[in-house]
């Protein structure tokens, strides 16, 4: 939530409005370079993890990326 609110601010500012589509939790091993998307946020729900793991896979090609619903 601390980090939506920042952004939401900051993106306020530049006359710009969000919405958070859900929350989860991520892994990262960058001596493995691996990253693991999972969970759900509490306040928000989860979100689709699938969507932030191809934008994840995008802007990091040479990690190993993957999600999965389970866990908090």
């Amino acid at each position: 939530a601390d980090l939506y609110e920042r952004t939401a601010e900051e993106l306020a500012r530049q006359g710009l409005d969000c919405e958070c589509l859900g929350g989860g939790r991520l892994s990262h091993r960058p001596e493995e370079r691996k990253i693991h998307v999972y969970g759900y946020s509490v306040g928000f729900g989860r979100a689709d993890h699938s969507v932030t793991t191809e934008k994840l896979k995008a802007e990091y090609p040479d990690y190993e990326i993957t999600w999965a619903d389970e866990g908090y």
